[in-house]
């Protein structure tokens, strides 16, 4: 089983150069921004609103997974957690797992681990967003028992 270890500073400046690249690539892919000054937006987005106190930032959790049996970190989680009028509520924002870890089970594994710490946090619900192109990860979630709660369509002419 994994381990989920808070992030440090450092950590987090290493995720903040990849996970920039890829909340601009995947917003262009989804059709919701242009391509040139994706990464520019991605990057103010991540530093200003969602996380502007890095890995200090109130109620958001940032997380190195780790394979003990290996000895190496394979991936990064980061959740948040809210009230909302119906609970306290977690929201992932962020799964990683390093490509040479893939299909491994560590993004399930991962979920796992993070429930049983939410669940002690008295959390009623957990929530995600996942592109609709990213079958793969829809999957993982429907596997993990997350269920569709909102669906937007597009039609490009």
């Amino acid at each position: 089983m994994i381990e989920l270890v808070p992030m440090t500073a450092e950590e987090y400046e290493v995720y903040l150069e990849v996970i920039v690249p890829d909340y601009a690539r995947e917003h262009v892919e989804a059709g919701n921004w242009p391509e040139e000054g994706a990464e520019e937006r991605a990057r103010k987005e991540m530093v200003e609103v969602y996380l502007p106190d890095g890995v200090a930032t109130e109620n958001n959790y940032l997380f190195t997974i780790v394979d003990p049996e290996i000895g190496t970190k394979v991936g990064m989680l980061w959740y948040a957690i809210n009230e909302k009028g119906n609970g306290r509520q977690a929201f992932v924002y962020d799964v990683i797992v390093d490509e040479q870890h893939r299909r491994r089970g560590y993004a399930f594994q991962a979920f796992q681990k993070m429930e049983e710490m939410v669940r002690e946090e008295e959390v009623v619900a957990i929530g995600l967003h996942v592109f609709g192109y990213n079958h793969g990860a829809r999957a993982m979630y429907e596997k993990l028992g997350f269920e569709v709660t909102d669906i937007v369509m597009r039609k490009w002419l």
